[in-house]
C-alpha cells in the first residue's frame, strides 16, 4: 500500500443537536475560505467531495458530533494559506488509509445516511472485512459528497468506514471488491 498524506481543511464543532441551518453555516466556513477568508486573501478552486464524519460521544453530554473536510488542491498541499482566526478552521493532515465504500445518489439528508450507513453495515457482516472496522480515526462513518450543492440530478455522495488491513493483504490502491 502506498503511503500518502493529503492536506485537508477541518472544521470540528458540529453537534448532533444543532439544526441543519447551523451545520450549513460550518459548511459555509469552508465556503468563505476558498473565497478568500485567509490570511493571504487567496482564492481556492472548489475541491469534491466534501467529507463529513459523524465522531460519537465528542459532543456535550456524549452526543455525536460532525467534522467537516475539504481537500486542498495540489497547488496548496505544501502550503496551505492560513484561515482566518474568526472561521476557526484548522488544516489537518489525512493519512492515506483502506475504507470501505458504499455509493448512493440523491442528497444526502440524515435519513438517506442512516439507511445507506445500514446497508454498508450488512454488506461487511458478508465480505472478508466483517470484523475488520477501524476506530483508529475516531469516527463511525463518514459521508462523502461529490456534487455541487445546486446540482440537483445525478448526484453522487458515499458512505465510508475505515477498515483495518493489518494481517490482510487487501487494501491495495484502485482496488474494487463487491459484497
Amino acid at each position: 500500500m502506498t503511503k500518502a498524506i493529503c492536506v485537508w481543511l477541518i472544521y470540528n464543532t458540529c453537534f448532533e443537536i444543532e439544526s441543519a441551518a447551523i451545520k450549513s453555516n460550518k459548511r459555509d466556513r469552508l465556503f468563505q475560505y476558498i473565497q478568500g477568508a485567509n490570511l493571504n486573501n487567496s482564492r481556492i478552486a472548489m475541491t469534491s467531495p466534501i467529507v463529513t464524519s459523524l465522531v460519537p460521544g465528542a459532543g456535550p453530554l456524549h452526543s455525536y458530533a460532525y467534522v467537516v473536510t475539504l481537500y486542498l488542491p495540489d497547488k496548496f498541499q505544501s502550503d496551505p494559506p492560513t484561515p482566518l482566526p474568526e472561521i476557526h478552521l484548522n488544516p489537518f493532515e489525512w493519512d492515506s488509509h483502506c475504507v470501505a465504500v458504499r455509493k448512493f445518489s440523491g442528497f444526502a439528508i440524515d435519513e438517506v445516511i442512516v439507511k445507506e450507513a445500514d446497508n454498508l453495515s450488512f454488506s461487511l457482516r458478508r465480505s472478508p472485512w466483517a470484523n475488520s472496522t477501524s476506530s483508529d480515526s475516531g469516527y463511525a462513518y463518514s459521508v462523502a459528497q461529490y456534487s455541487p450543492p445546486l446540482q440537483f440530478i445525478g448526484r453522487v455522495n458515499e458512505i465510508w468506514v475505515d477498515i483495518d488491513v493489518s494481517g490482510i493483504n487487501s487494501c491495495k490502491p484502485g482496488a474494487v471488491a463487491s459484497y
